[in-house]
């Protein structure tokens, strides 16, 4: 059925109820997040019953989801008041583990969403639980993880460095021919008769210098997942600038992964800087799409007075595509 099926985006999932009764059940379809595939619940008695629990399978059963998240129930259509949840944070096994019973009326269309603010998955010994987010990627092979530790001890000891670098606040030491393999802008640098070249120096003002050791490290294919996040806008400015492609995707793929009411107006503005289309894409969604539009009504105010007058006439476009008439 239609109204069965839930939209995800980033961490947000989103069920739209089309038609529930006084004395009603559903159960929606699966929709995945994270490893674990998910459903909700509603029931109503003489309150609505809400409840979130993850589908039952060998992956819940032996990597038990332990979530912090944020239920939110509202009418459909303008002008909404949603019902919002405390931030809950619970383990997650069944159906009985987790319900919230919402004292108000709903019936008819109404909207149900879950905003996930971390998962991680607990393992059955009682050890410490594992994030999902940010994942760590692939085993990569013996002989390159050998490789990346000859990198980084090249980047970290200096190693027959050959170029130095100019940062806001610090110098760093590099070499010419990593630099060059990974952006076509350092490569022009050095191929021709520029200032680069003949002083073996960068002037990169524009970063910190804790930032564009990020920047070299992710370079030389030894970056940190933490490091990485932490940086990710600077990265983002730095791939831009020096046509560092897959840098530029990467950080576009994770700026994606957790868009929220706090962030999406930067994020939006970010994307439309740098022609970011898929996350411009989805903070339209999520603002216009999944309604938290409302959520930022003080901002908006704000951000509409420095925006740039194509992306206000996106937004106006997008809003008359989701509230058209059914």
């Amino acid at each position: 059925m239609a109204d069965s099926k839930v939209e995800t985006i980033s961490r947000l999932a989103q069920w739209r109820i089309e038609n529930f009764g006084p004395c009603s059940y559903k159960k929606s379809d699966p929709f995945k997040l994270g490893i674990w595939n998910w459903h909700f619940s509603i029931e109503k008695n003489r309150y609505l019953y809400i409840r979130l629990f993850p589908e039952p399978s060998r992956v819940s059963k032996e990597q038990p989801p332990l979530a912090r998240f944020v239920l939110r129930v509202s009418s459909s259509g303008p002008g909404r008041r949603p019902y919002v949840s405390p931030v809950h944070e619970r383990l997650l096994r069944t159906n009985e583990d987790f319900v919230w019973p919402v004292d108000s009326t709903f019936l008819g269309r109404f909207i149900i969403d879950v905003e996930f603010l971390d998962l991680k998955i607990c393992p059955l010994n009682g050890g410490e639980a594992s994030p999902v987010w940010p994942a760590d990627g692939l085993m990569q092979s013996v002989s390159t993880q050998s490789t990346l530790r000859c990198l980084a001890r090249m980047l970290d000891e200096g190693i027959h460095t050959d170029v130095t670098i100019y940062t806001a606040d610090g110098t760093l030491r590099a070499h010419k021919a990593i630099l060059s393999a990974t952006s076509p802008v350092f490569q022009s640098m050095f191929n021709h008769d520029l200032k680069e070249k003949e002083s073996s120096t960068i002037h990169i003002k524009d970063m910190s210098l804790e930032s564009c050791m990020a920047l070299l490290s992710y370079l030389y294919g030894t970056i940190k997942q933490e490091n990485f996040w932490k940086h990710r806008l600077a990265l983002l400015g730095a791939a831009n600038k020096y046509d560092i492609a897959d840098l530029k995707d990467a950080c576009e793929e994770s700026l994606l992964e957790d868009i929220n009411s706090t962030n999406v107006l930067a994020r939006l503005h970010e994307a439309w800087l740098y022609q970011l289309h898929m996350l411009k894409k989805g903070c339209l969604m999520y603002l216009f799409d999944f309604g938290k539009i409302y959520d930022v009504r003080d901002e908006v105010n704000d951000f509409f007075r420095h925006a740039d007058r194509d992306l206000m006439m996106e937004m106006f476009q997008e809003v008359l595509t989701v509230w058209k008439p059914v």
